[in-house]
């Protein structure tokens, strides 16, 4: 009998994840090697395991538009120029003065996306009232549109001044490129906002990205049609689901998508064992990630910084691209099992940023690796097993030695490598709680991930958290997130006049183009007059006073300080939402009685111990575990320290708190 199944895939950077759901409740866990150079083969492996099953839907989580900014997926970036008010032609070289590094001396900004001699002035402009002052000449356009196509250009960006109070001279050139190039991106279409340079480095990424994006969704599309061509609908850095021609059209919105999902799956889970406040780590083979969860909610933010070093903070910017687009706000660190370890000219071990990834990955992966890394150093000192994935990955810990060896004292190595990873993964946490206000040491920790599990305990330590809580599969609860996720549609308006008008035009708009929504979501860019910079701002109801009350507490927990001063909305912005019908509940299997398998030596500050080592399945809901102990299962490994003591819930989620 034919049976029907949703499939979510998550590819990361050393691993595709994959759930199958079947029906209402049943989970395949399927975690395979990722392909980096051609992310799509992954998952056509996946689909021919499943071709004799029905899948009515594919929900999927990408890296492939951040890779593709870091130059990681093996191709070159697309050939893309700029039309721009004249004037403007440099706006995205010379930026603003951000410096991550305030005293580097030899710091250099990105370089542009876009060279100069393809960046285009437009003898236009619109004021700042609306009015058009200068209008687009079609016959210009038309020049520049067959110059460009002699040039090989494949992608156009236009950002025109003011464009997002009126974008009439955008659309003239719009419609005159676009009888020429497939890839066009209007700034008033991808962010219609103030702030000319982070408007049209929005719209720059958003044009470097679209033919790629585009490649990948009709690769995925077509291997899809060799089963029956089920939809595909894609992860978004908002926390949403959207389909194909938005991603096509709006690729910036896909480049945190991995990562909104698993914080999703955090909200679901902190929801269902009644957790108030929860941090979300995340600790892949490549990075890692922090997230806060208050009242079963993400906090939401308006830009981000694709392609620059890791994020150690909302002031250190300047060495990425900015994107304003809706993000859930997480802080991210090039921390993971992959990141390597290595020592500088004087002597000193380091870590990261770089990564070994999926290919070659870590030396005890076997694949010609040749430089030690983090799920390395844990192999060394016992925290792993010596085989993954349930004994189908075997690693190889003589080659960790030999790489560890090679820098020092394999186990000092290793123990000096976790202390400088865990520090470095306790700053990201910080970044999202100590930076917003908020007291780490009054929220619980959600360890998930390949590795989260195995530094989570220490990482509590350090900030003081007594709770941590790691679920079933912790290695594909990002991809779990998928099957957990709403659709979400965004659409904005800059310097809205009537507040509850605009609001519900922009519902209107959004119903119009969806056909159906179940609720709305209303969010207001919020600053003091006067002010640089805005805080976004859940809308309950549009009453400017009660704006007014909820960005002065925002402000004064960010910041530390409100003002007397008036305020004024920048943009609005809408989400509009469709419920996912059938939702899959965390649960874990158990055949077990609860004993241990076998025991290990693990080293644990510095001193060996004997740990009792449990595989999970055999783990029934209420037993009691007292550390140090193992808990393997098919996708991580959770490494309990001692002075910690683990209780089964009765959905298998796992919480660990400190004796006494």
């Amino acid at each position: 009998m034919e049976s029907s199944l949703v499939l979510s895939i998550d590819i990361g950077g050393t691993f595709t994840d994959v759930i199958v759901q079947r029906g209402e409740g049943e989970l395949q866990f399927i975690k395979i090697p990722s392909t980096p150079r051609n992310p799509e083969r992954a998952v056509i492996e996946v689909l021919k395991l499943l071709k004799e099953e029905k899948i009515v839907e594919v929900l999927h989580a990408t890296t492939i538009a951040t890779n593709s900014i870091l130059g990681q997926v093996g191709l070159e970036l697309p050939k893309v120029a700029l039309l721009i008010t004249k004037g403007f032609k440099d706006i995205i070289e010379i930026g603003r003065q951000n410096r991550p590094r305030l005293y580097d001396l030899n710091f250099e900004k990105p370089k542009p996306l876009v060279s100069r001699d393809l960046r285009y002035e437009i003898d236009e402009r619109t004021l700042a009232n609306g009015e058009i002052l200068q209008r687009v000449k079609e016959e210009e356009v038309e020049k520049i549109s067959k110059e460009l196509l002699e040039r090989g250009v494949t992608s156009v960006a236009i950002s025109f001044l003011h464009s997002y109070i009126n974008p009439q001279n955008e659309r003239t050139a719009e419609s005159v490129i676009s009888k020429y190039f497939k890839y066009v991106s209007p700034s008033y279409k991808v962010a219609p906002e103030p702030r000319e340079y982070e408007r049209t480095s929005t719209t720059v990424v958003n044009a470097v990205l679209m033919p790629i994006v585009s490649r990948y969704i009709e690769s995925l599309k077509e291997a899809l049609t060799t089963i029956n061509s089920p939809p595909l609908y894609i992860m978004a850095s908002s926390g949403g689901l959207i389909d194909t021609e938005e991603t096509i059209n709006r690729p910036v919105q896909i480049i945190e998508s991995g990562p909104a999902a698993g914080v999703l799956a955090v909200a679901e889970l902190s929801k269902e064992i009644g957790v108030k406040n929860a941090i979300g780590f995340d600790m892949g083979g490549t990075t890692a990630k922090a997230s806060t969860i208050v009242n079963h909610e993400a906090e939401i933010t308006s830009e981000y910084e694709v392609g620059g070093e890791a994020h150690h903070g909302r002031i250190i910017k300047g060495s990425g691209y900015p994107v304003r687009f809706p993000f859930i706000d997480l802080a991210e660190v090039s921390a993971g099992g992959g990141t390597i370890i290595w020592k500088d000219e004087a002597g000193a071990i380091n870590v990261g940023p770089l990564s070994a990834g999926a290919d070659p990955g870590p030396m005890c992966y076997g694949k010609g690796g040749d430089k030690p890394t983090i799920t390395d150093a844990n192999l060394v000192l016992g925290r792993i097993p010596e085989s993954l994935l349930g004994g189908k990955m075997r690693l190889f810990k003589e080659l960790s030695f030999k790489g560890l060896s090679s820098l020092g004292d394999p186990y000092e190595v290793a123990n000096t490598a976790l202390s400088l990873v865990n520090q470095e993964m306790a700053r990201a946490i910080r970044l999202v709680t100590v930076e917003r206000g908020l007291d780490p040491s009054e929220f619980s920790l959600f360890a998930f991930g390949g590795a989260g599990p195995q530094h989570a305990l220490e990482l509590a330590e350090e900030l003081g958290i007594n709770t941590v809580y790691i679920p079933p599969e912790p290695g594909l609860f990002s991809a779990l997130g998928l099957l957990m996720a709403d659709e979400k549609f965004e659409i904005r308006k800059s310097y809205p006049k009537d507040l509850e008008k605009d609001f519900e035009e922009l519902e209107r708009e959004l119903l119009n183009k969806l056909g159906r929504v179940d609720y709305f979501l209303r969010y207001a860019d919020v600053r003091y007059e006067g002010q640089g910079w805005e805080l976004t701002i859940p809308v309950d109801y549009p009453s400017f006073e009660k704006i007014k009350e909820d960005f002065n507490r925002k402000h004064l927990e960010t910041f530390g300080f409100k003002l007397d001063r008036n305020i004024e909305v920048v943009t609005i912005r809408v989400f509009g939402i469709i419920r996912r019908k059938i939702k899959p509940k965390i649960r874990a299997k158990s055949r077990g009685e609860g004993k241990p398998r076998g025991t290990r030596r693990i080293m644990f500050n510095g001193e060996w111990i004997d740990a009792n080592i449990y595989w999970r399945e055999d783990l029934p809901s209420q037993s009691i575990i007292e550390g140090p102990a193992i808990i393997e299962e098919y996708s991580s490994t959770s490494v309990i320290k001692p002075g910690w003591r683990v209780e089964v819930l009765e959905n298998g989620v796992l919480k660990v708190w400190r004796n006494g």
